[in-house]
């Protein structure tokens, strides 16, 4: 007789302009794998949670030089800290180049199209289409520097994806995913979530920050088993 299935939820906050989101969300995906290669009986529930480090930045962006330097200091503390991102990426096959970056983006509509890609998906991967839609803007921004706020760039990467660009770009021009986007910084705020990535795993166990994968491999399986 087949086992029946045991369904895992996984709640991901996360920001499209946070590096560490990218380095923690690929090295989740990593634990996932390996989880369901020794667990084939799991079922793997994702939900892409918004959150905007910057939700204060125009619609338009802003330069990302100027804004990194207001915020940070010198070019070469700027340097330091890039570098100790690229380095960490580095190790799980992420190119970042910073040097590409121009624009520091509002990330609102980076969400909806995360959101909207997200109610595409069937009951058969609840979650994927999301995650490759997001996997696909990180890299697009911190990998090759575009503008991940200009929605003709949204619309191409979508379209990249298997999306329909009328359909992609009638969402953009909409209000749609406005409320849930605001509704996910404010349910991170409730939980007392202040940095992200963030993960909540079955609703009741937390794993904060780009961790390493052995940490993410325990997490899962402490979910599983019912652990604390």
């Amino acid at each position: 007789m087949p086992t029946a299935a045991t369904t895992l939820t996984l709640d991901l906050w996360a920001d499209i302009a946070c590096p560490w989101c990218w380095i923690g969300e690929t090295r989740l995906k990593a634990a996932v794998a390996r989880l369901r290669g020794e667990r084939p009986d799991v079922r793997v529930e994702w939900s892409w949670r918004p959150f905007q480090l910057q939700p204060q930045l125009p619609r338009e962006g802003v330069d990302f030089a100027t804004h990194m330097r207001g915020k940070f200091g010198s070019d070469a503390r700027l340097a330091t800290m890039f570098g100790h991102v690229a380095d960490a990426g580095a190790g799980d096959g992420l190119g970042f180049r910073f040097d590409r970056v121009t624009v520091a983006p509002n990330t609102t509509d980076a969400h909806r199209l995360v959101l909207w890609a997200q109610a595409q998906d069937d009951d058969a991967a609840v979650g994927e289409r999301a995650l490759a839609t997001a996997d696909a803007l990180f890299r697009a921004y911190f990998a090759e520097g575009r503008d991940v706020g200009d929605r003709a760039v949204l619309t191409e990467l979508a379209v990249a994806q298997g999306h329909d660009a009328d359909a992609v770009r009638a969402m953009l021009a909409s209000d749609a995913y406005e409320l849930d986007v605001r509704d996910g910084q404010r349910d991170a705020a409730r939980l007392g979530i202040q940095g992200v990535p963030f993960l909540v795993l079955d609703q009741r166990l937390a794993v904060s920050g780009a961790q390493p994968a052995e940490l993410f491999d325990r997490a899962l399986r402490a979910a599983l088993d019912g652990g604390s």
